[in-house]
């Protein structure tokens, strides 16, 4: 019996030692996992996604500036002005590029797109409205073949009247001075309606076509 009374004291003051290592290693794991917990805020900012599309306040026009790139979302048949943070009363903004470079100007149409590149995009609407009425831009050519290609490819491309544009192509060509201003007949296959406004003067060296974009309805 004297024996094992030694021992008995020994092992009752391992137990503390033992309870003390198991809490530290359940501390560990529980610091381990409140380590990766941090990691799941930073993994849900990293997949967040930003639009493809442009903005029309002041930082989404400087960026349209910069990039000389404009990409609008009219997929279902209207601009709103919600969309591409502007208040309900806005006017929106005109963005002028005359003095560097063009811009190229992508415009998602409930079927295809609309796309050109011009210096000058306008945007029309009222201070009651909550979207635009319509969105303009200018295409521009430095020929009369490069002019009349360009009233092709509207046709193809948008649905404007192919009669319509033919024959004033053929009354440009028959007299390349003359000067006139016409609208061809609208397109409406991309689901929105594109006219094509021409401003011809055979005496310049440049000639205008302005985009109407508008809402079917």
């Amino acid at each position: 019996m004297t024996s094992t009374c030694p021992t008995a004291p020994r092992r009752q003051r391992r137990r503390p030692a033992v309870v003390l290592l198991a809490l530290s290693a359940c501390l560990a794991l529980t610091g381990c996992q409140i380590s990766g917990t941090t990691h799941e805020p930073t993994s849900q900012g990293s997949t967040m996604s930003t639009s493809e599309f442009s903005t029309l306040d002041a930082a989404g026009v400087d960026q349209i500036r910069e990039s000389k790139t404009a990409r609008l979302d009219m997929s279902s048949g209207k601009l709103e002005k919600a969309a591409v943070r502007v208040t309900e009363d806005s006017y929106g903004p005109e963005i002028n590029t005359r003095d560097s470079g063009k811009i190229k100007l992508t415009i998602v149409a409930p079927s295809g797109e609309i796309t050109g590149e011009t210096d000058r995009i306008r945007l029309n609407t009222t201070n009651k409205r909550p979207d635009f009425s319509e969105v303009t831009y200018f295409l521009t050519a430095g020929s009369p073949d490069e002019y009349f290609e360009l009233i092709r490819d509207g046709v193809a491309r948008y649905g404007i009247d192919a009669d319509s544009a033919e024959r004033w192509i053929a009354g440009a060509q028959r007299d390349p001075e003359r000067k006139t201003d016409f609208s061809i007949t609208s397109g409406t296959s991309t689901g929105l309606d594109v006219n094509y406004d021409l401003r011809y003067d055979g005496g310049k060296d440049t000639q205008v076509i302005i985009v109407h974009v508008r809402p079917t309805d």
